[in-house]
């Protein structure tokens, strides 16, 4: 008997077969163009209203020894693919503004999804995802004692250690008690947790005008809701975000290192260590095995914020009681660790740093003290720490082409010859240090007999300065050392070459922007391009500059004393929110990095701006002659507060899976986090595909 069969019959027949037998066929066929590998999660997202482009999907899992996430954003059809996945069941989900999250769907490695997204129902509703920035967009100074910038000035101080704007400071919790008014709550509000003596007292310099945190409060729990964000595009879509939980729910500011920055292809893989202030430890993550561990750091020190007020969160526990206080972190050709921490009292000076009989530097700029803290040295093969006293205050540091390593201080800078101390173990003929003096008298040297800083200019005599030393870089053009300070009113940029015999050798010379471009005076990060063109960003303004010292045409001499180069510079603004009703932003730049080396994926020289309010950096990326402007943002959890960012480049031969760069959630507050208390910090790989779908 001849049978016909209906080839569409026939068709669908073999389909329904094949999906009872492949689930995975079904669903290859629903994520439509996006192709997987084995390891990759992929799929279209679409809503109510189609295709959503330029949103995040987040896979997140609790499998691995470490909390593990990986976020992805979609392309312009709404497709996405989570490349590299360890094994394991995640939790995937999606977040965009204009959204609402969806909810969690289960999925493993090797499954096409496709998910649906949720349109907000209102503005309000969309808001909760939004930077903290955004919501303190809402708050409108009220005129009083202050003006608005110094207004401004003083919120953004609180930066320093947390975000504003989260809902853990937007919001009135039952926590903080029962009070008749909100500016009452307020005055308690931010006397409450471990830091809440110094929030209180930068609270009450406001005086009356601090009844705008009150109105802010009120105006939200009545409804108001921030303007929304842009939505990431063009390559801000490529961006692939991978993140780990460290250190512990008490954890305040890391700064992370898993290589030499000058040498970004050593450790390629290896460890990366975070020093974590307020624990006392360096936190270490092993991404090839993804789990985390912890190393506690000896110290001799004092032990330090012994008594905290209460907090809402911790009670009376006394969560940032410590000694070390580790600070900066650095790794070394040798792929040691050092790191900042004290290792004794402040006030516990080594004689040779003032007896001037002894050591030359001391002769030429003794250092009495107290320095706050020192450095200790790891090991990872012995697993021992070498500690190292230092006559300096160690902070952020950066190795040079000779393997010194330079650190910035008040009124100088200091370095440790780790060759020398590598051979002799001598802690006080390993170390130098230069005051900042200026070849005023023009005579192309530094003499004895200077002026001294509150003395006036004698164009005869050099002259020593003052100035902050917080951010330090190093020129790779010419090893010059550039500083820029962190306190209000510093608007200095700082070089000091050492020259071949140190100290004596030693000069400074220093550059101020025209006045016309600081609103705010507030100084913050620097780094130096490979043509030794200084990036310096201002706190208080979302502005980044560039110092273009080839321009100038007075380097020193009687009139050298900081407006001699107003040619130099080059102003970059970065576009945000801002205080209602003002110009002033509500964002602040923290630190600036530079990606020397192309671990991004961005192109060498890459200048990143970390946007501590607003959960990104601001990226400057040299394109075609000009600047362009880019946000790389951690949409989730919220809070992502960066400071120090480092490339490392695993495999230069893998193209954009073989490097990255990495960061750390950096605030004091972990628990301000989405999430609440328990969260833990996290540490951060950015990598930049080709294109959104690039596996």
């Amino acid at each position: 008997m001849n049978v016909r069969v209906n080839p569409r019959v026939s068709s669908l027949v073999v389909a329904a077969v094949l999906a009872a037998s492949f689930p995975w066929v079904h669903a290859q066929q629903r994520a439509g163009a996006v192709a997987l590998d084995a390891d990759d999660i992929g799929g279209v997202v679409t809503s109510a209203k189609g295709p959503e482009a330029g949103v995040w999907v987040i896979a997140e899992t609790t499998d691995l020894p470490a909390k593990f996430a990986k976020i992805v954003v979609t392309d312009d059809q709404g497709r996405y693919v989570l490349p590299d996945l360890p094994r394991a069941t995640y939790e995937v989900f999606v977040r965009g503004y204009g959204l609402v999250d969806s909810p969690r769907v289960r999925a493993t490695v090797g499954q096409p999804l496709d998910l649906k997204a949720i349109v907000a129902p209102d503005g309000r509703a969309a808001a909760q995802v939004y930077p903290a920035n955004y919501w303190l967009g809402l708050l409108e100074i009220p005129k009083g004692e202050h003006s608005a910038d110094e207004f401004a000035l003083e919120t953004k101080a609180c930066f320093s250690c947390h975000q504003v704007g989260t809902r853990a400071t937007r919001e009135l919790t039952k926590a903080v008690g029962s009070f008749a008014t909100s500016l009452e709550a307020w005055d308690r509000h931010v006397l409450m947790g471990p830091n809440g003596a110094n929030m209180g007292r930068v609270f009450a310099t406001l005086g009356s005008q601090r009844t705008a945190f009150a109105d802010w409060a009120d105006r939200i729990a009545a409804g108001a809701y921030p303007e929304a964000p842009p939505r990431p595009a063009s390559v801000e879509r490529n961006l692939v975000i991978t993140m780990w939980d460290w250190a512990r729910p008490t954890s305040r500011r890391s700064d992370a290192a898993g290589t030499d920055e000058r040498t970004p292809t050593r450790n390629g893989y290896g460890l990366v260590y975070g020093a974590i202030q307020s624990s006392d430890i360096l936190a270490v993550l092993d991404p090839r095995t993804n789990t985390t561990t912890e190393i506690r750091i000896p110290s001799n020190g004092p032990v330090l914020d012994a008594n905290t007020p209460r907090s809402s969160v911790w009670g009376d526990e006394k969560i940032w009681q410590r000694q070390a206080d580790p600070r900066s972190v650095a790794m070394d050709a040798k792929e040691r660790v050092w790191v900042t921490a004290r290792i004794r009292a402040p006030q516990q000076q080594p004689a040779f740093c003032k007896d001037g009989a002894v050591n030359r530097f001391a002769k030429y700029f003794p250092l009495a003290g107290p320095s706050n803290r020192q450095i200790q040295l790891y090991d990872p093969k012995t697993k021992q720490f070498t500690p190292f006293d230092s006559c300096f205050a160690a902070d952020h540091n950066m190795f040079d082409e000779h393997d010194a390593l330079v650190f910035g201080q008040e009124n100088a800078i200091g370095w440790i010859d780790t060759v020398a101390f590598d051979k002799t173990g001598d802690v006080a003929a390993s170390q130098g240090w230069c005051p900042g003096v200026i070849d005023t008298s023009g005579d192309g040297k530094i003499s004895a007999g200077w002026t001294e800083p509150k003395e006036p200019i004698d164009p005869k005599r050099d002259h020593r300065i003052e100035f902050g030393c917080y951010s330090i870089g190093i020129s790779p053009t010419d090893g010059s050392i550039w500083c820029s300070g962190i306190e209000h009113e510093d608007t200095t940029l700082v070089r000091i070459e050492r020259g071949a015999t140190p100290p004596l050798s030693c000069k400074a010379e220093v550059y101020v922007p025209p006045p016309s471009t600081i609103p705010v005076p507030y100084s913050g990060g620097l780094a130096v391009d490979s043509d030794g063109v200084v990036w310096f960003n201002w706190r208080g303004v979302h502005t980044i500059f560039s110092f273009d010292r080839r321009k100038c045409t007075v380097l020193n001499g009687p009139t050298a004393t900081g407006q001699q180069c107003p040619e130099g510079w080059t102003e970059y603004t970065k576009p945000g929110p801002t205080f209602k009703g003002t110009d002033l932003t509500t964002d602040m730049l923290y630190l600036t990095n530079l990606d020397h080396h192309n671990a991004l994926g961005l192109g060498e020289d890459v200048v990143l701006g970390g946007d501590f309010n607003a959960d990104s950096f601001f990226v400057l990326r040299p394109q075609n002659g000009r600047m362009q402007t880019l946000t790389l943002r951690v949409p989730y959890p919220l809070g992502f507060s960066p400071r120090h960012v480092a490339g490392r480049i695993d495999d230069p031969k893998a193209g954009w899976k073989g490097r990255g760069l990495w960061s750390s959630y950096g605030m004091y507050t972990p628990w301000h986090q989405e999430g609440g208390k328990g969260t833990r910090p996290k540490v951060v790989k950015f990598q930049m595909r080709p294109n959104p779908l690039a596996k």
